[in-house]
């Protein structure tokens, strides 16, 4: 019988530790657990993934894709508020990774320590009328403390960054890392993809094809005019009359606005940015385990242009961004586009970059 009662304690421990981990220092000596495999049973091995900003209008279903993720073992979701709720809704869930939940900036540390990928939705949404400049001094803010308890407990982790303006956020992240002594490029992705999925969702309209069929270079930044999609590369190959460039180039770069006037006020891309980003997580992982051809566009420290930030198209691999790819030929549009893009782009980086070193 006494036997029988340990094992109980051990499952329920178990348990307890996947809901609450604050409360695995307290139980591990007594039990025999061990964070490392505090895992399900048949839990297969995979990576451990950290989402920061679990809880919110990005977070919640980016949690729930990356438990649906068979390449996820272990998934920390972190936030400042309800995570314990989302923590124990996505445990529910029979697939194969763990979820362990974080809640408040005391818990930061543990949520990030020993992680391959670490996922940044944090931050404010955008609401009708606002750009994503005017999230600036909110979210720059977050993003700092966030990138600094990464430096500290994952310094080799892969930073997919979502928080906008991203075009600002990544240097801001890069800045906190090469003060700590950390920084890696190849380890530090601003997610674009969004711009892309929509790309290829609006050219497929337009062609009538399958979206899936359909890709579409996106390179600059992720806001505004930042946005360039290279509409002379689209694969499969095709023509499109100027009033049909005009129509998607708008749309692509507006995209975000659309979403947001139409939520009218109850909050921005979501659903979208949240499949986006676990399009590109995946990419990441399928990357980290050593998959070969993994190419998409990405937001990295680059030398394609002359600004030290820049997406194009990446290769990622075991190390993260590989082989940073050139735009190609450009047409005149898109010439024009591109220098557009790259006042813009080159202001919002200085603005990042003075941010952490005021």
């Amino acid at each position: 019988m006494e036997a029988n009662n340990s094992q109980v304690n051990q499952r329920i421990a178990t348990i307890a530790a996947h809901l609450n981990p604050s409360n695995i220092s307290r139980t591990e000596d007594r039990v025999g657990l061990e964070r490392g495999i505090c895992r399900a049973k048949g839990g297969s091995a995979g990576f451990k993934v950290a989402i920061l900003g679990a809880a919110g209008g990005i977070g919640q279903p980016l949690a729930m894709l990356m438990k649906m993720n068979p390449l996820v073992s272990v998934l920390h979701l972190y936030d400042v508020v309800n995570t314990p709720g989302v923590t124990s809704d996505i445990s529910h869930m029979d697939t194969g990774a763990v979820v362990r939940g974080f809640l408040g900036q005391q818990q930061l540390e543990e949520a990030l320590t020993g992680m391959d990928l670490v996922i940044i939705p944090a931050g404010v949404p955008r609401k009708p009328g606002m750009t994503r400049d005017d999230l600036f001094n909110i979210n720059a803010g977050i993003v700092k403390t966030l990138c600094e308890g990464i430096a500290k407990c994952c310094p080799k982790a892969i930073v997919n960054l979502i928080s906008n303006p991203v075009n600002s956020t990544v240097p801001i992240a890069a800045e906190v890392f090469k003060k700590a002594g950390t920084f890696n490029p190849k380890r530090l992705l601003g997610v674009t993809m969004l711009d892309v999925v929509r790309a290829n969702t609006f050219v497929a309209e337009v062609l009538g094809l399958d979206p899936r069929e359909v890709d579409v270079p996106v390179v600059g930044g992720h806001a505004g005019v930042t946005i360039l999609p290279l509409l002379s590369q689209v694969k499969p190959p095709c023509s499109f009359t100027p009033k049909e460039i005009d129509y998607l180039t708008d749309r692509i770069q507006n995209g975000g606005t659309e979403v947001v006037e139409a939520k009218a006020g109850s909050g921005s891309a979501t659903l979208s940015m949240a499949y986006a980003a676990v399009k590109f997580a995946d990419a990441c992982l399928r990357g980290l385990r050593g998959d070969a051809g993994i190419v998409e566009c990405a937001y990295v420290a680059s030398h394609v242009t002359e600004l030290p930030f820049f997406a194009s198209k990446v290769r990622i691999g075991r190390t993260g961004v590989e082989e940073i790819y050139p735009l190609g030929p450009l047409n005149e549009y898109e010439r024009v586009g591109l220098e557009k893009a790259k006042k813009e782009l080159a202001a919002s980086i200085q603005k990042g970059i003075s941010f952490v070193n005021k």
